[in-house]
């Protein structure tokens, strides 16, 4: 099936401009959840056998498999219905934004497939928490879905760095019903001024007014006439950019107000070797990331002793490069820009692999 989509499918695709291939492949996905019978039988087909496989357990929640999609491409929750049936373990949708927002100017998705890498100044396109949330009602909820399904969050573009806990509240107060998890996206090169809120001062700002709202959600499950809803577990996604007394200040803040995981790493602004003459701004992603996050993924495991969960993500694109995360101290995986380049079914060929490496 990779042979199948590498010959044939990927170069019809990248016949196209990237965001108009991207949108295609959200479209065909999307189709796919809407043929139940379809959907079923891939589902079967990409099923891991039971012998010998584990589950995986991390922050409250059951996974299949190891290898989940990144936030990126189903921003608008059109397609994760048929993630499952592609053979992710889990899928989160996103980046979700407050307010309904256009994003950067097109063109602003750019392939390179000699380095199998993808540069995006995207800029959080997309139809707004409220929106999402209305198209979710609709579908599948928490304890309904076949795998767990993440909503990534991030700062409406408009709002001032100082108004962004009051921003993150609002789409975490509409989202929150709908996820399994949510997470906080601090770390996206291509909103201005959003990786400030790493910083340790505006961090903590942001994960107190997010931390509060959780803990309400707790209490009102064990009140008289209020619907039960429960705490949310919370990650935060941060960037490879980070210095490493950076990260020892953010997992101080993460471990303060008591964070259920940590997503590393979103996309980088460093342009390693052959990207050093290449102009086009925004995140790079893709095997040039690989390395970087890999270590970052080492050091968060080791300075934790392994107690917080960590889900890797950066220039996945074969089994080895996600069994390597895995050694690193993940316990999950996710990708997206190696889907571009393996196909449809990249998931499931990870997922396979990795089995195939824990029964061994």
């Amino acid at each position: 099936m990779g042979s199948f989509y590498e010959k044939l499918v990927r170069p019809a695709l990248f016949q196209l401009e990237s965001e108009r291939a991207h949108e295609v492949g959200v479209g065909a996905m999307a189709l796919l959840g809407l043929v139940a019978p379809l959907r079923w039988v891939l589902e079967r087909c990409d099923q891991l056998p039971e012998s010998g496989v584990r589950s995986i357990e991390a922050f409250g929640l059951r996974f299949p498999n190891a290898v989940g999609l990144a936030a990126g491409f189903d921003k608008n929750a059109l397609a994760w219905p048929a993630a499952a049936a592609l053979g992710f373990g889990h899928v989160e949708i996103g980046t979700v934004t407050a307010l309904a927002q256009p994003g950067n100017p097109r063109p602003r998705m750019f392939r390179y497939p000699a380095a199998e890498a993808v540069i995006n100044r995207m800029g959080f396109n997309n139809r707004g928490a409220a929106a999402v949330a209305a198209r979710l009602a609709h579908q599948p909820g928490p304890g309904k879905r076949r795998i767990p399904l993440g909503i990534n969050l991030g700062k409406s573009k408009v709002t001032d760095l100082e108004k962004a806990p009051e921003d993150y509240l609002v789409s975490f107060g509409l989202l929150a019903d709908h996820a399994d998890y949510l997470v906080l996206n601090v770390s996206s090169p291509n909103t201005p001024g959003l990786r400030q809120l790493q910083d340790e001062a505006h961090l903590r700002v942001l994960l107190s007014a997010i931390a509060e709202a959780n803990r309400a959600r707790e209490v009102c499950r064990g009140e008289a006439g209020k619907p039960a809803k429960g705490r949310v577990p919370l990650l935060l996604k941060i960037a490879p950019d980070l210095t490493w007394p950076q990260i020892d200040r953010l997992l101080g803040v993460i471990e303060e107000f008591a964070l259920d995981g940590v997503i590393a790493t979103n996309t980088t602004l460093e342009r390693p070797g052959r990207f050093a003459a290449i102009s086009e701004t925004g995140g790079l992603s893709g095997a040039p990331l690989r390395c970087r996050s890999t270590a970052i993924i080492n050091y968060i495991a080791r300075a934790t002793s392994g107690r917080l969960p960590i889900i890797g993500v950066g220039g996945i694109t074969d089994a080895a490069g996600a069994a390597e995360k895995l050694d690193a101290g993940a316990t999950l995986v996710q990708v997206y820009t190696g889907m571009i380049y393996r196909g449809p079914f990249f998931a499931a060929q990870l997922a396979r692999a990795l089995s195939d490496r824990q029964r061994k």
